[in-house]
């Protein structure tokens, strides 16, 4: 079961360290000893934790709107089958959902609570301006 620093989860939920740790002291996140002796949460925990906290807001009329190609995220559902794996990411408010071989979902060793890239690539993007 991966185990994060609270660094590292703050950085997964687009908050600062201090917000994880009064989400700790809250009771609304578990703290874990990690092996090095420091305090962090559990991954599978913390997966949980963002997909409740990640109601994306509805874009409504946008100015403008694009996104990076590459989101950080937690893995919150591995689902896999004789030949392929649906992986759900949780990149923030974004929930990024990718199909691939069960081999590669296999090597890269994705598992609920696993932090991971999204790498995003199309030949067709779509750019919005919003009403102002």
């Amino acid at each position: 079961m991966p185990n994060l620093r609270i660094s590292d989860a703050a950085g997964l939920l687009g908050v600062s360290d201090d917000t994880v740790r009064r989400w700790i002291e809250q009771g609304r996140l578990a703290e874990v000893q990690l092996d090095s002796g420091r305090k962090g949460v559990d991954g599978r925990e913390l997966a949980e934790f963002a997909q409740r906290l990640a109601e994306a807001p509805e874009p409504g009329v946008t100015v403008a709107a694009s996104a990076r190609n590459r989101m950080r995220g937690i893995v919150t559902r591995v689902v896999k089958d004789g030949v392929m794996a649906q992986v759900e990411l949780q990149a923030g408010p974004f929930r990024v959902v990718s199909l691939m071989s069960r081999d590669s979902a296999d090597e890269l060793g994705l598992e609920v609570g696993s932090v991971a890239v999204a790498s995003i690539k199309s030949t067709h993007v779509v750019v919005e301006i919003p009403e102002v």
